[in-house]
């Protein structure tokens, strides 16, 4: 038996808990700001200071049970739920029972975004559980499941697929735009949360069970989003929420590969993904062979480079394993790196387009690092930039010419040295500030004819007027402009004036 089985306790747990006002914006007020910051950061004590300096209430029982974890009065959870039995909980696994004493077994937390209040359903972290998780730990909302949900591109969709729903975080933000959603896991217990997870938030999904494309086979989708079981290891499966089964990173290479055949045409897949960078090999080099087999348009955005011991210190904590276990999993780990040659572990987005009905052109793909901080993709900026990558295919350097071209709002900046005469020039640069990788090197030449792209004289006459001003022959200097300005544009600094 699953946990949450009964549909008749989610409805009367949902209506107790939005009734106690745990909710996001009733935590958080609750709380204070300082004490939801500091949980926010995983410091737990000024949460729990809070909940005790505001005296008795269903709404304290409630974050000390489910969001602190602590043990709570059997008598407190029972006023806590009025509309719940005891019993109930403990049978589909909300809570556990000692004598008179209640500790939650699931992670039930709420969670606003989108301009809408939710909440989830997951297992307890390693944080607040005794001993290691188990092999179909569930994970719930974690700093790689919100950078893919802010990466999503939000626009109004027929049919969108998460694989590898875990507790249903990306269904979740993806309902407010599709109309139609499936969502896949190869962890029963996964789908069962998730299941939960949909009730409680009043929404519907096909919930499927099986690995990769298997449960939709010969479907097609608008979006396809994934936050798959990606960590690089030898092909075991101690943990089914990061471990794929497969060696290397073979699930990635996999998704990457069978995408295509799942999507419509002009259809979006979004995927989180590590990739094996050899010893003497560029980063990319890996990545890129996946993208030349599935004929889309691709931004991938290599976000960290781990090194072998950061990589596998990080999913061995990630567990909550005693030191032994720990010392023995990263020394065969590591000496499987070491026989693979692997010198490193890339970790980012790949975002996926598949061309429009009836387009014929070679893919366009753009593979590239974007680590500083600030500079994380979003779904407003991954949409952007594939609308400027296509506004590029389809405008000619005589179009371009003759179009009025806008300076988004940028920063002008400039990098000197000391030298014997003070202060010397070395470089300067133009920066759209939020954008990622939106920076771009010039000149002085290049600086006054951005400066000049207000949108109002055409860029042909800029570069005649620029020319004049520099004595420089007019075609020559087009010539050397024009992928400046078509950099500009992808990068979102300049664009076409309407």
């Amino acid at each position: 038996m699953h946990p949450l089985h009964d549909i008749a306790l989610i409805d009367a747990l949902g209506a107790d808990l939005r009734s106690a006002g745990y909710t996001g914006p009733g935590v958080a007020a609750f709380l204070g700001e300082d004490a939801e910051e500091a949980l926010g950061r995983g410091i737990w004590w000024p949460a729990l200071h809070a909940t005790k300096q505001a005296g008795p209430s269903r709404l304290g029982t409630l974050v000390r049970l489910l969001l602190l974890a602590c043990d709570e009065s059997v008598r407190e959870v029972a006023e806590a739920l009025p509309g719940c039995l005891i019993d109930d909980l403990v049978a589909n696994e909300v809570i556990t029972v000692d004598g008179l004493t209640a500790r939650a077994a699931l992670d039930i937390r709420p969670h606003a975004d989108d301009n809408r209040d939710y909440l989830v359903v997951s297992d307890l972290d390693a944080a607040t559980r005794t001993g290691p998780v188990l092999r179909d730990h569930v994970l719930g909302i974690g700093g790689a499941s919100m950078s893919l949900a802010r990466a999503v591109i939000r626009e109004p969709v027929a049919s969108a697929l998460d694989l590898g729903t875990g507790c249903g975080i990306q269904a979740l933000h993806m309902d407010s735009h599709c109309e139609r959603i499936v969502a896949t896991d190869t962890n029963p217990r996964a789908l069962a949360l998730a299941a939960a997870t949909a009730r409680l938030c009043g929404m519907s999904w096909d919930l499927r069970a099986g690995s990769l494309f298997e449960p939709v086979a010969g479907e097609r989708f608008d979006l396809i989003v994934s936050n798959p079981p990606f960590v690089v290891g030898s092909g075991g499966q101690d943990y089914i929420y990061r471990d794929s089964g497969m060696a290397g990173d073979r699930v990635c290479e996999r998704l990457i590969g069978e995408v295509a055949d799942h999507l419509n045409p002009g259809g979006t897949a979004q995927i989180l993904a590590n990739w094996i960078v050899r010893e003497g090999e560029p980063w990319d080099t890996r990545v890129r062979g996946w993208l030349a087999r599935t004929g889309l348009d691709a931004w991938v955005v290599q976000r960290e480079l781990a090194d072998p011991i950061s990589y596998v210190s990080l999913w061995l904590s990630d567990a909550g394993e005693n030191p032994g276990d720990l010392m023995r999993r990263g020394a065969d780990w590591l000496d499987w790196f070491r026989r693979e040659q692997i010198a490193g572990i890339g970790m980012g987005l790949i975002t996926l387009r598949a061309h429009r009905a009836g387009e014929t052109r070679e893919p366009d793909q753009v593979v590239e690092e974007i680590t500083a901080a600030g500079e994380e993709v979003t779904g407003y900026e991954a949409k952007a930039f594939l609308d400027r990558r296509a506004y590029l295919r389809d405008t000619s350097d005589e179009h371009l010419l003759a179009a009025r071209l806008s300076t988004a709002p940028v920063i002008f900046e400039q990098q000197s040295l000391p030298g014997d005469d003070g202060w010397q020039q070395v470089g300067a640069s133009v920066r759209r500030p939020g954008g990622p990788a939106a920076v771009l090197g010039v000149d002085e030449v290049s600086a006054a004819l951005l400066a000049g792209c207000r949108g109002v004289v055409p860029l042909g006459t800029l570069i005649e007027l620029l020319a004049g001003f520099h004595g420089v022959d007019t075609d020559a200097l087009a010539e050397a402009a024009l992928p400046v300005i078509r950099e500009a544009i992808g990068r979102g600094i300049l664009y076409e004036a309407r």
